[in-house]
């Protein structure tokens, strides 16, 4: 049976209003009886960073990020999703993403925010340039083993 969650799925410089989006999945919606959020900050990595800067290909990130959200809708009985992640310079405490699934129980959206998030930090075309507040040349910063880690844990038997 196909579902009839469509992923809300944005790629955008502004930034982002987590009340306002967890109220645009909501609304009129009886049915969700859970709504799970992750927000992610930009760390300031002790003072040493002044800005994280993200770029991305428009179009490619907007569409792998719709694919992995519509895995999501399969493997879970959502009742909406929506995932806002930033691009540009994000100074340190500015939100960089925001992931929000909602369903009838709260387990479903527990995984799904969570599978989404894992997916994010390890495999979502995104790129990430430190910024540091010395003024230094920081680097590209490159996922985590342990992001990868926590990703493999969704793979699906045969993958």
């Amino acid at each position: 049976m196909a579902s009839a969650v469509v992923p809300a799925i944005r790629v955008q410089r502004e930034d982002f209003d987590i009340a306002a989006e967890i109220a645009v999945l909501t609304k009129g919606r009886a049915d969700i009886g859970a709504v799970v959020t992750f927000s992610g900050l930009c760390r300031d990595e002790e003072g040493a960073l002044a800005a994280l800067e993200l770029e991305h290909y428009p179009g490619m990130a907007e569409a792998e990020i719709g694919r992995i959200a519509a895995e999501a809708v399969e493997r879970w009985p959502l009742q909406g999703i929506s995932v806002i992640h930033r691009h540009g310079k994000i100074a340190p405490g500015d939100n960089i993403v925001l992931v929000v699934a909602a369903s009838a129980h709260r387990q479903a959206a527990f995984e799904a925010a969570n599978f989404l998030m894992d997916y994010l930090k390890s495999r979502a075309p995104f790129w990430k340039k430190e910024h540091r507040a010395d003024g230094s040349e920081g680097g590209w910063v490159g996922a985590k083993d342990a992001d990868d880690e926590a990703a493999d844990r969704w793979k699906k038997s045969g993958e």
